[in-house]
């Protein structure tokens, strides 16, 4: 138990579980008044004002609650009940029944299931095409007019997101800051766990207050239980700064969702290790990234046919790799390929633009420029010419 200063008249006894609060006591017969406690003319405004004042610092409630009043005499008593924990209610916490006696099983017998139950993910995925659809277009509009793809998560979900936006560069030759991610715990999340920033909701907010996102933006939030404090912060600050918004969790119905302008759910199930949604959610939610990323950047003009003629070639395998897609595109030869892409000063693009149109590199660039890095679209121009 531990008391209040003298002057406050209420007496707070500590409950046994991480929040510290359990009961409080509030003598309405005591002078000085607390805080002109006589004006509340009922106990769910007293209630409010007490939430407010006990509970309103960021991380200092850590478990749910419902208020109840009980009134005898002068001494009120404003009780914290328990609610069932909602973490546990969600289906990614759920024990999978397929994997009860998993610790009995042999090696093969825990590949099998672990197999069986990740050839369930791309139905749960394609459920959601629709959704992730709308994600794409937003995406590549937003990129289309000098925004940004901001991705934000904690734990496994930053780390996906993270790979994702890292990957964009070497893939598709953008702009760094054209896809970002923001981790729960900063970069040393990335290499060790950090999983206690998680629940850290002004962290959130602080690091997407950094990004300043705007209108033109979109950030995505990652999260599997779709409840991660941080993640919803941020998300909840991206949209009150005018950003679009796209919740990716394995729950419906979901405080991310709520917070989002829209979500993409995809329901996987419970996981063969109770809980651990670095697996079928993980695994979802990679894809789902993978799509919206490698779709935005085709729709962009990033790639041609199914070629990533961005690519820049900044090792010998990547060189080779270039080569081998202008052979493709184009039909030329080897070494014909080799010469363009020396001749265009090592940009793919614009050697492709050069052998297929027939034009200079100035030309090719020129059209480049005006197709907005749209290869199909300046081959198309470069040809009229």
């Amino acid at each position: 138990m531990a008391s209040a200063p003298p002057h406050e008249p209420y007496e707070i006894l500590f409950c046994s579980c991480d929040c510290g609060i359990g009961t409080i006591r509030v003598d309405l017969s005591s002078r000085p008044p607390l805080s002109g406690l006589e004006r509340f003319r009922s106990t769910s405004s007293l209630t409010t004002w007490f939430s407010r004042r006990l509970f309103s610092p960021p991380g200092y409630l850590r478990c749910p609650h419902d208020l109840e009043w009980s009134g005898r005499s002068n001494l009120e008593r404003l009780t914290l009940k328990r609610k069932p924990s909602i973490l546990r209610r969600l289906r990614t916490e759920q024990p999978n029944h397929t994997a009860v006696d998993l610790d009995r099983k042999s090696s093969l017998e825990i590949a099998r299931l672990i197999n069986a139950e990740d050839a369930t993910v791309a139905a749960a995925v394609a459920r959601t095409l629709p959704q992730i659809a709308r994600a794409i277009d937003l995406v590549a509009a937003a990129l289309r007019r000098g925004g940004r793809l901001i991705y934000v998560g904690a734990g496994t979900s930053g780390r996906i997101a993270a790979l994702d936006a890292v990957e964009c560069p070497p893939t598709f030759n953008t702009d760094p800051r054209s896809v970002q991610f923001i981790i729960a715990g900063g970069f040393e999340a990335l290499a060790s766990a950090s999983e206690i920033s998680e629940d850290d909701s002004r962290q959130g907010r602080d690091q997407m207050a950094r990004r300043k996102p705007t209108k033109i933006d979109v950030v995505l939030g990652i999260a599997s239980s779709g409840r991660t404090p941080f993640t919803v912060a941020a998300i909840s600050d991206a949209r009150r700064r005018g950003a679009h918004t796209i919740a990716l969790t394995c729950n419906p119905n979901s405080p991310l969702e709520r917070a989002a302008h829209f979500a993409i759910v995809t329901q996987v199930g419970p996981e063969i290790l109770a809980g651990s949604s670095r697996m079928k959610a993980g695994t979802a939610h990679k894809m789902v990234l993978n799509m919206i990323s490698t779709a935005a950047m085709t729709r962009l003009g990033y790639v041609y046919g199914n070629l990533m003629v961005n690519v820049a070639p900044k090792n010998e395998k990547l060189t080779q790799r270039a080569i081998g897609i202008l052979e493709r595109a184009t039909g030329a030869g080897h070494e014909s390929s080799r010469l363009a892409l020396q001749a265009s000063g090592r940009r793919t693009p614009v050697a492709l633009v050069m052998l297929a149109a027939g034009v200079t590199r100035v030309q090719a660039v020129a059209a480049l420029k005006k197709s907005a890095g749209h290869v199909r679209h300046a081959i198309a121009l470069a040809t009229t010419k």
